[in-house]
């Protein structure tokens, strides 16, 4: 394991007067899968959405790859090797597959990898390639998810952000997502995932962290975390 990808101190977001994000503090090691745990209202995903550039940072730091990115935009961060994966999908729901694919290259500075990331992608995801002319605000629940996922994969990140992945999605249909995440991460990809199902995440993760009210409370190795009966009071918001 080598040094911390990126590294997150003291990050406060507002919106408005409104708190969404107080003091959460946190490392991602490169190679590694680390979780966001918490409950619903607990700023995962608006942690998430700072590191993405995508709500402004109010205070603290975001370094990743050494840099501070905190206060770029989304479209400079993403060029950095750095890409979210949404709750929700945020998919262009009447454009097809493919074009919701092609759109996640935008920021690669170099095109000629396109088709060879497409195929990539479509490997990975077997189904969006027989679904690729079909619109994207056609498909199942679990086939938006694969789509978001190509998506971002398709700006050949180093640091894939992933948030509540298996929300909404029936038992089968998160484990297959779980098998491509592990997959994605032994073919070297590092992943944050911020994930309401600890076990799960716990299951899949090397190290954890976990939020309460806008705060990061606990933090160590995922093996730990599971064996901690404080990671359920907090997850719970008790």
């Amino acid at each position: 394991m080598t040094g911390a990808l990126l590294s997150i101190q003291h990050l406060e977001v507002r919106y408005g007067d409104l708190i969404g994000v107080a003091d959460v503090s946190l490392d991602v090691p490169e190679g590694s899968v680390v979780a966001l745990l918490g409950s619903n209202g607990g700023g995962k995903t608006t942690v998430l959405n700072a590191i993405a550039g995508l709500i402004p940072v109010h205070a603290g730091s975001i370094r990743f790859n050494g840099e501070e990115i905190g206060g770029q935009s989304a479209f400079a961060i993403v060029r950095k090797r750095l890409a979210l994966s949404p709750e929700g999908w945020r998919l262009f729901v009447q454009q097809s597959v493919e074009n919701n694919l092609l759109l996640g290259a935008t920021p690669l500075r170099d095109k000629a990898r396109v088709a060879t990331l497409l195929e990539r992608v479509y490997e990975i995801f077997p189904k969006l390639k027989e679904r690729r002319t079909q619109r994207a605000g056609t498909m199942s629940g679990g086939e938006r998810q694969m789509l978001a996922v190509g998506r971002a994969l398709m700006s050949d990140p180093k640091l894939l952000l992933l948030d509540e992945p298996s929300l909404g999605l029936a038992p089968a249909v998160v484990e297959s997502m779980y098998e491509t995440f592990e997959r994605l991460h032994r073919e070297g990809l590092t992943i944050l995932l911020a994930e309401q199902s600890i076990e799960l995440a716990l299951e899949v993760s090397d190290f954890a962290t976990v939020l309460q009210v806008g705060k990061s409370v606990l933090s160590g190795t995922a093996a730990a975390l599971a064996a901690d009966p404080q990671v359920q009071k907090a997850y719970l918001g008790a």
